[in-house]
């Protein structure tokens, strides 16, 4: 259904720094680096049939986090739930919610740790099933 979920970032290089961090958690390789004829920067980080890229905002505005939105990333297992977490508070995200563990829900049990990123974006980790 998704091709590709891109987010707008006040510093690409810092930005990069802390993505290829942590989802290097989950496997994924260095980014792609694109830039555009205005001189705009784009990293692509492909893995698993999935693309997660930042981007400089193309208008020249600032970089906002959107109120109610959350991007997930599918980990292997509750542990990477948890490394996901920490590797990213480890590299300036900020721990939000709950701390990262087992929630029971209608969708029965997930491991959940959220964060949000170095401009405010919010992030989860799963994992489904016990």
């Amino acid at each position: 259904m998704f091709n590709h979920i891109m987010i707008g970032c006040n510093d690409i290089e810092k930005s990069k720094e802390f993505y290829t961090k942590v989802l290097g958690v989950l496997g994924c390789p260095e980014p792609m680096r694109n830039e555009d004829a205005n001189g705009n920067v784009r990293y692509f980080f492909i893995h698993d049939g999935s693309v997660f890229a930042i981007t400089q905002p193309i208008d020249g505005a600032e970089a906002s986090c959107a109120n109610g939105s959350t991007i997930g990333f599918r980990c292997g297992s509750g542990e990477k739930v948890k490394e996901l977490h920490d590797v990213a508070v480890e590299a300036g995200g900020t721990s939000i919610e709950d701390p990262p563990g087992v929630r029971n829900g209608s969708m029965g049990p997930m491991h959940l740790s959220y964060f949000r990123d170095l401009d405010g974006h919010k992030i989860c980790g799963i994992h489904q099933g016990a």
